[in-house]
């Protein structure tokens, strides 16, 4: 058990959120002691900026430029109105200095229990909570992108998706990947998908995250499964797909990896493993016992005790995917699955044809299609 540092709230949260920092990759330095070029993430406590502005709790330098401020505030304090004085923050850095945006584009706010992100690289640019702080090398190439293609950003190009096919497609899965997509362009962090079983749930996961991939421009996606037996089927699934107007496999032109061992393929794009070995991954494990995997996540969680909560593992950062896409997500959000799948800062997109009141509320009712109703022709046959 951690154990918590002494002195006040306000100093048990700077504490907390050095670590997290330094867990990212970040170098912290006061502000009479500062070396920019110590490495590639620098944190400066406390920094002046210009009048009127304030003091930046943290400014952040990436490869010798500011980019982005942590805003400090003790554990219990609601973090949503935190936002406009970052904000402040932002636009306050002196002019004698040189930063590739202004405003600053990356603006943390932060209990060290308790972490919100915003990005104002991204359209209509909004706080959103993070498990932790992004790697330094991270947010560097999400401002290069940006300045050698304004608007190249994953949540831009969200905006920019062609129309979906309907060939290949039954009538229901085509209106599910379109509600989904328009879902992703307003930016809504998490989205259930309820289809019927039989309906192809998994032909239809293959058709978005192929789109997201290829127009999006998604680096890695993350498909969760409740038993390996259902890994193996969402490879094979995978391995079947024929991309849409090209006539290749999906696996021709992208690697997929079903987990075996705790190691994370690092370019894969798409990696599928259960969400009990990605629990033990995300702990730091060496290895898993594959016999746990073929048994129900749901069983898993009723038979034994809530575990040790996670922490920020930094071989395994937030950023690690862009979609995290749950099956049989009524199964596998509850108890010690619900911390797995908010660790990453991705979308949720869950999959499941019992949705319960619980997964309803997990997915903020936003439920594809809207208005649900049975597919034309028989459950199980796909058209093509």
């Amino acid at each position: 058990m951690t154990i918590p540092p002494r002195g006040k709230p306000e100093d048990r949260a700077r504490a907390d959120i050095d670590r997290l920092l330094t867990g990212a990759g970040w170098l912290i330095q006061n502000r009479d002691c500062v070396n920019i070029d110590a490495g590639r993430g620098i944190a400066i406590r406390e920094f002046q900026l210009a009048a009127g502005h304030g003091l930046a709790d943290y400014l952040l330098y990436v490869d010798g430029y500011a980019a982005g401020v942590v805003e400090a505030k003790k554990a219990g304090i609601p973090l949503i109105g935190v936002e406009i004085q970052t904000n402040k923050y932002s636009v306050g850095l002196p002019k004698n200095l040189p930063a590739p945006r202004r405003p600053l584009p990356f603006c943390y706010e932060s209990t060290g229990v308790e972490t919100r992100f915003t990005n104002l690289l991204d359209p209509d640019a909004r706080s959103r909570p993070v498990f932790g702080f992004h790697r330094p090398e991270t947010l560097a190439t999400w401002m290069e992108s940006d300045l050698k293609s304004p608007g190249s950003g994953l949540r831009n190009q969200l905006r920019l998706m062609p129309g979906v096919p309907r060939d290949g497609l039954w009538d229901h899965q085509h209106r599910v990947i379109a509600n989904l997509e328009q879902s992703l362009a307003r930016n809504h962090p998490r989205a259930l998908i309820h289809m019927t079983m039989g309906s192809g749930k998994t032909f239809t996961a293959c058709n978005f995250v192929y789109r997201l991939i290829a127009y999006a421009g998604a680096r890695r996606v993350l498909f969760l499964v409740d038993r390996r037996t259902l890994g193996r089927q969402a490879l094979n699934e995978f391995q079947q797909f024929t991309i849409p107007g090209d006539g290749r496999k999906f696996t021709e032109i992208y690697n997929v990896q079903l987990l075996s061992s705790n190691t994370i393929d690092p370019v894969c794009p798409v990696a599928i493993t259960t969400i009990q070995r990605l629990y033990s991954i995300l702990k730091g494990d060496s290895d898993y016992d594959p016999g746990n995997e073929e048994t129900s996540a749901a069983s898993l969680a009723d038979l034994h005790k809530a575990p040790d909560p996670i922490e920020y593992n930094r071989a395994v950062p937030i950023e690690t995917f862009d979609f995290v896409v749950t099956d049989e997500c009524h199964r596998s959000i509850y108890n010690l699955w619900r911390q797995v799948l908010e660790y990453f800062d991705a979308f949720l997109i869950g999959l499941t044809a019992t949705p319960s009141k619980n997964t309803l509320g997990f997915f903020n009712q936003n439920v594809m299609p809207p208005h649900l109703h049975r597919c034309r022709g028989r459950w199980g046959e796909r058209r093509f």
